[in-house]
């Protein structure tokens, strides 16, 4: 693997982009971002992602995270963008929008990747489940380093719900619950996870991520939970990762 990489980071609001030092695991340069286009169809967001990528004149192959399910390349839904991704070859798209190579990733799936290869993961062996709090709940889910994606696990019913419903940071927000209330929630969701998985360690990441120390606390598991570290870098560090590494084989 090369010393650098490249990731972009496609969310709902903001399309950000930057190279990435892949031995540390930090961005090499300051964030290029760009508002998502409204409406966020497949070819005005391939459009804004060549725009990044021209922006630092990067060259090779780069990873590009998504909302969605993303299966071989193939968008199979879509949470927070347009519907007409649904069923796009996003690999494809790219690579014709940007003329250089992509590797397409669920972003809760490259935030994982980047936690465990240098955030609060890193050197944990066996289960680790990063979990996204923000609009809604993302997972990755990872065995010994090794990503298992595509896990949905924002969507596991729950008390008749579905999880990120009543768990996401928006679901705090909109009902106004207090750090208490809505621990006393995700205590509910995690301990849910834990007998389902028997993780070896849960890193809860996203924005709120950054308030931790005001509600992590009172979140009851018998896994070791901790915040993330890679903050709003993680997409887009884990999504260059990835790609670097598929370049290699």
């Amino acid at each position: 693997m090369g010393k650098h990489g490249f990731g972009v980071d496609i969310g709902g609001t903001g399309i950000k982009g930057a190279p990435v030092d892949l031995r540390k695991g930090k961005l090499s340069d300051d964030r290029f971002r760009v508002p998502t286009p409204q409406p966020a169809t497949p070819d005005a967001v391939a459009a804004v992602v060549r725009e990044v990528l021209d922006h630092f004149e990067w060259q090779g192959e780069f990873g590009c995270t998504f909302p969605a399910v993303v299966q071989h390349g193939m968008v199979r839904t879509a949470a927070n963008v347009d519907q007409s991704w649904i069923g796009t070859d996003a690999d494809k798209l790219l690579a014709s929008a940007t003329g250089r190579q992509p590797l397409v990733v669920n972003d809760a799936d490259a935030a994982g990747v980047a936690e465990v290869r240098f955030g609060a993961a890193k050197d944990q062996d066996g289960v680790v489940l990063v979990s996204t709090l923000g609009t809604g709940i993302g997972s990755a889910l990872l065995l010994d380093g090794q990503l298992v994606p595509n896990t949905e696990l924002g969507h596991v019913e729950l008390d008749g719900h579905d999880a990120e419903s009543r768990a996401s940071e928006s679901a705090r927000e909109r009902e106004n619950l207090s750090w208490a209330d809505w621990a006393a929630r995700l205590t509910r969701y995690y301990q849910h996870l834990e007998n389902l998985f028997w993780p070896d360690l849960i890193v809860v990441g996203g924005g709120v991520s950054k308030n931790a120390d005001q509600w992590l606390h009172l979140v009851e598991t018998r896994t070791e939970l901790v915040p993330a570290t890679l903050l709003n870098n993680a997409g887009i560090v884990g999504a260059a990762v990835l790609a670097a590494e598929r370049h290699q084989h």
